[in-house]
């Protein structure tokens, strides 16, 4: 299948990309701004996180980039102690830090002459989705939340994916050891089984996800914050409106469920055919473009 990233396809008709960046709780955050060309200011805008573990150079750069090419002020950023970002300690997936990042990424979008600040949104992909749809339910410079094959988890979800009560507990011990955060582990790997992510597609795969942006690391110290989150509490403050766009075949499809009939927000779908994978939302040519469609269709309603 044809693929759709910032490595395969490098340059976008139409769109120009900015280094910028902003800070979150006295670190500095580094981001990509993606702009359409020609376009007449001030216009929506758009802040796009991706999955865990992952950098900006990946899907939240894939999707920032088409959402510019459709006309929207895009930014992906690097969250604290991922990429390029500032951030002690390292390679820490922890949900209240990333949703603060997000929060610090609308204050910083306020800020430019190029956004119309009545008109900015949130995409959350995969992982991020939690801490988005968070963010956008705590916050006033946030108006509309796009999930793309989105991952919500609580904490009983988590036991079932993690191995059971026993597994998960053994887990989280690791994170509080004294010595959790300097205890760095490989995130994806072909060959090696220790890692977090072994033998998973996209980030294993160098024309994929696997680039040298990647840090491919994931510290020790995530496990607590990851597996104790729930990212379905936000369902009950959400009133804005919502896209969740996926398939029968995404990864966490109880947790979608779970949100959707949990939120009295109003709430749209688009779902694609079952054939679709998680990863597929990713890269994949023609879904990254179907699900980029309905985004700005969905937030330029």
């Amino acid at each position: 299948m044809p693929l759709i990233n910032l490595q395969t396809t490098p340059e976008r008709k139409g769109v120009t990309r900015r280094a910028v960046s902003f800070e979150s709780k006295g670190n500095t955050l580094k981001g990509a701004l993606y702009l359409p060309l020609g376009a007449q200011d001030p216009r929506p805008a758009v802040i796009v996180t991706g999955a865990w573990t992952t950098v900006k150079e990946q899907m939240a750069g894939t999707y920032a980039r088409e959402l510019a090419a459709r006309g929207f002020v895009a930014l992906a950023f690097d969250f604290t102690g991922w990429g390029e970002s500032e951030g002690r300690p390292r390679y820490v997936e922890d949900p209240a830090t990333k949703t603060a990042d997000i929060k610090a990424a609308a204050d910083f979008m306020a800020t430019l002459d190029e956004v119309d600040v009545t008109r900015v949104s949130g995409l959350g992909v995969c992982a991020s989705s939690g801490y988005m749809a968070t963010a956008v339910a705590d916050s006033d410079g946030l108006q509309k939340l796009a999930l793309v094959a989105p991952w919500l988890h609580d904490a009983p979800m988590a036991e079932t994916i993690y191995g059971g009560a026993e597994s998960v507990a053994a887990l989280i011990a690791t994170s509080e050891a004294d010595d959790a955060a300097d205890t760095i582990l490989l995130g994806a790997s072909i060959t090696d089984s220790t890692s977090v992510m072994y033998q998973a597609p996209y980030y294993t795969e160098k024309d994929r996800g696997l680039i040298a942006a990647y840090d491919n690391k994931f510290s020790a110290a995530s496990w607590k914050p990851w597996l104790t989150y729930d990212a379905q509490a936000s369902a009950d403050r959400l009133t804005k409106p919502v896209l969740m766009v996926g398939s029968p075949s995404i990864a966490l499809l109880a947790g979608a469920d779970a949100y959707e009939a949990r939120t009295k927000a109003p709430l749209e779908k688009v779902w694609l055919d079952e054939n679709v994978t998680q990863f597929d939302f990713y890269d994949r040519a023609d879904v990254v473009k179907a699900a980029a469609d309905a985004v700005a269709e969905f937030l330029n309603a």
